[in-house]
């Protein structure tokens, strides 16, 4: 709601009194209001004012601009350890709080931790909240969420502060691995799993990690980490945690930047194995291969595993996936041309095109930026017209997206070029492409880390990773066909093409590339644009509902104006432009 008076906006509770026409219902209400008018603090939800009239009881609090960590978890499914580890810093900072106060929450869990406009988490819904009572005298009441209930709940042996410690180490599992703990398709077998502390640690969180979550989902309560300690663990003292994140990681997966990135061991043996100096003895490629499988193993091990080998739910079942039964068909769980599951995902950091370290390199944001300002040019400028210009003759260097297969809840997307080239953007953000010829392997890492190999002798570690781009290239050989009439290209020494990053909204498919290419494709009628050449000279290609594709300048565009269709689409990506430019 928004206060006319001074235009301010708050998240308000209606609570209609046909809820709590009983004495204790009523109570609740009123005990929830007392606890929460009190609390001031900044990592929780501000409690305005309350007042009721015939019909509601209204209570106003803060607004959370960026809803909450559910929301966050429903649309990244994982998140990075140093993202984890922000917000369990504030979640933790607000407990603190809370436990000094002598107040128990009682059901800590995603969708009670709101996320504001700047980013920062407040713990809300303080419903189910109480005041600590004596072990002796807690109330026996099993209230909470299923799968954050703590054993002694269960065992109706009351809260304490331990119980809210239990259920944050069930988010911080929750957030890392993607599905609660205990989490069954029976509610029965989900609380004995509590009660028996059976959970499984997936193989892909990092050693300390495993060791916080060992610590905090202790079946003795007294036996748990407490909040200080939590914090004192190396998971935290040890572990990269960012100042702020960026609003665009409530989407998809953000480019974080350690201090000093550039002093890292990795730019230090990078240099080593790929500096300009060339070694006496020439090395043989097998050779060359094994050192660099030494050095891919130890930076990659962590990401592959989480691609590889974890627990996931589809629906109410969990199920296991490893990349060795990655050949069933993923018709159920593919999107090829036009699912409209609203998601991202983007590289972390920035593409190089060789086997070294550059300081400049393209990013997503860059081509966003150059994008936005064409078509703030073009669309400004544009005259009225019924009909598009007359189209250019084939733009045969164009090199655009022909197929393409999101299989992101459980691998990454897949996508065919129209040289032939194949391309896989990961979960975590590493990328890697199969030339058209079949023949090299070009594997992005993350900020500017680039190496390549023959795709005979590829090292260990990215095997897996290479096992599923193999598949998705089959599936879409198989399964799918060309998405327009452009013709192929066969050049085999065009540079290695990366996918920077890709947006589903609920009518189109967003894809930004290092060249500097954008393609959008809508779902509703398979129609395309994809804007190629991003300068003066830019080139606008639409590939319509038939398949037929036409080739403009932008420039002529902006001076002789475009049909209405077009002029449509061209405003719904410049609107959907924008909004990543100011979210970033």
């Amino acid at each position: 709601m928004t206060d006319l008076s001074s235009n301010k906006t708050f998240a308000v509770k209606v609570i209609p009194h046909s809820r709590v026409a009983k004495p204790h219902q009523r109570e609740k209400i009123i005990n929830e209001i007392e606890l929460h008018r009190d609390l001031h603090h900044k990592h929780i939800v501000k409690f305005s004012h309350q007042f009721e009239d015939a019909e509601n009881i209204y209570i106003f609090l803060e607004h959370c601009s960026r809803r909450s960590l559910a929301h966050i978890w429903k649309a990244r499914h994982t998140l990075l350890e140093p993202e984890v580890r922000y917000y369990l810093k504030q979640i933790i900072s607000g407990l603190k709080y809370l436990h000094l106060k002598g107040i128990l929450h009682r059901d800590l869990k995603l969708g009670n931790f709101f996320i504001n406009d700047n980013m920062d988490l407040k713990v809300g819904d303080f419903g189910l909240a109480a005041r600590q009572e004596p072990t002796d005298q807690r109330k026996k009441t099993i209230c909470g969420t299923p799968n954050y209930l703590a054993p002694e709940v269960l065992h109706r042996q009351g809260h304490g502060p331990e119980s809210d410690v239990w259920s944050l180490g069930c988010v911080m599992y929750t957030l890392l691995c993607g599905n609660p703990p205990f989490e069954t398709s029976d509610l029965k077998e989900t609380y004995r799993c509590i009660k028996q502390v059976e959970y499984t640690l997936p193989a892909f969180l990092s050693t300390p990690a495993k060791q916080l979550i060992m610590g905090i989902l202790k079946r003795v309560p007294q036996e748990r980490l407490t909040l200080e300690e939590i914090l004192d663990h190396e998971f935290f003292t040890k572990g990269y945690t960012p100042d702020k994140l960026p609003p665009s990681s409530c989407v998809m997966v953000p480019e974080l930047i350690p201090p000093n990135p550039a002093k890292s061991l990795f730019v230090k043996v990078a240099k080593s194995l790929f500096g300009k100096k060339k070694p006496k003895i020439k090395k043989r490629p097998s050779e060359e291969t094994d050192e660099i499988s030494k050095l891919v193993s130890g930076l990659v091990k962590t990401s592959i595993c989480r691609q590889m080998s974890y627990k996931m739910v589809e629906g109410s079942k969990a199920t296991s996936v490893t990349c060795q039964s990655a050949n069933s068909s993923p018709v159920e769980t593919v999107a090829d041309e036009g699912s409209p599951k609203s998601t991202s995902r983007s590289i972390r950091g920035t593409m190089a095109s060789s086997c070294e370290v550059f300081d400049d390199c393209v990013t997503a944001a860059a081509v966003i930026e150059s994008a936005v300002g064409l078509l703030t040019n073009c669309l400004s400028f544009m005259p009225p017209a019924e009909r598009n210009p007359a189209s250019l003759a084939c733009h045969e260097s164009l090199v655009w997206v022909s197929k393409w297969v999101d299989y992101s809840n459980k691998y990454g997307f897949g996508y065919q070029l129209s040289d032939h080239g194949i391309g896989v953007l990961f979960n975590d953000g590493t990328h890697m492409t199969l030339s058209a010829n079949r023949k090299m392997v070009h594997y992005n890492l993350t900020n500017s880390k680039h190496f390549s190999f023959p795709a005979t002798a590829i090292p260990k570690p990215l095997q897996g990773q290479m096992s599923v781009l193999r598949y998705f290239a089959s599936y879409m050989e198989q399964h799918l066909m060309k998405g327009g009439d452009l013709p192929s290209i066969d050049e085999p020494g065009q540079p290695a093409l990366l996918l920077l990053q890709w947006v589903k909204t609920d009518q189109a498919l967003l894809m930004l590339f290092s060249n500097g290419t954008l393609q959008v494709n809508f779902y509703n009628d398979h129609t395309k644009v994809i804007l190629s050449k991003p300068d003066l000279s830019c080139l606008l290609t639409y590939i319509g509902c038939d398949r037929s594709s036409y080739t403009y300048k932008l420039s002529t565009i902006a001076e002789l104006g475009c049909s209405p269709e077009l002029q449509h689409r061209l405003k719904y990506i410049f609107k959907l432009l924008k909004e990543r430019a100011d979210a970033s």
